[in-house]
């Protein structure tokens, strides 16, 4: 049997109830898990993308708040968001003011852009079927 896909990523977040309403009210993924762990107070915390395939978990782990180095150019997470119309994406969540470092640009491997969620990680977007 061949691996199917991603299930869950972890995500470094600092306050998980700000990034849980940033991801669920603000770019629209579903709150699937909220849930404690332990006896600490920790939280497992999971929202699942609109196509319901992939779940981040908001981690305030410190092993899962260390980043890439930023640069401008670059995100810091190891991984691509996609969205069926990325202009249209891109103008969604910028009024809802979500911070874009770039905006949507052709590069030769496809449409991208840039967002910082509310926990300053940043995240690459990419045009799943780019129609030019």
């Amino acid at each position: 049997m061949a691996i199917q896909g991603v299930n869950k990523i972890v995500v470094g977040v600092w306050d998980q109830e700000r990034a849980k309403r940033f991801w669920s009210e603000v770019v629209g993924f579903e709150i699937t898990t909220d849930a404690p762990y332990d006896d600490k107070g920790n939280r497992w915390v999971e929202v699942t993308t609109a196509d319901g395939e992939t779940a981040l978990v908001l981690s305030t782990s410190p092993e899962d708040l260390k980043r890439f180095e930023v640069r401008d150019e670059i995100p810091t997470a190891n991984f691509f968001f996609y969205a069926d119309d990325i202009e249209k994406t891109y103008e969604e969540l910028s009024a809802k003011g979500v911070e874009f470092p770039a905006r949507p640009e052709k590069q030769p491997w496809g449409w991208w852009a840039m967002f910082v969620d509310s926990e300053g990680n940043r995240f690459a977007l990419q045009e799943k079927h780019p129609t030019s």
